[in-house]
């Protein structure tokens, strides 16, 4: 198994991956419906999404982290 140091960025690689596939296959369906190479069309806007989702999420999670901090009430 993986490192513990390497937690965040295999959680962000697992992050990006589930949700640029479910996020890609379910915008391309709305947009073009269940039309023939429709399984193409998805893995071509999946790939598309993966990379613009891993960065993002790289970018984005610290500060979600402390937004989440700051939301959430401290009880001592």
């Amino acid at each position: 198994m993986f490192d513990p140091k390497y937690a965040q960025l295999i959680f962000s690689f697992l992050m990006a991956l589930f949700m640029s596939c479910i996020m890609s296959l379910v915008i391309t369906l709305y947009n073009v419906g269940f039309i023939e190479g429709i399984a193409f069309v998805w893995l071509k806007a999946w790939l598309f999404a993966f990379a613009v989702a891993l960065p993002v999420i790289n970018l984005v999670s610290p500060i979600v982290r402390r937004l989440v901090k700051v939301l959430i009430k401290q009880t001592h």
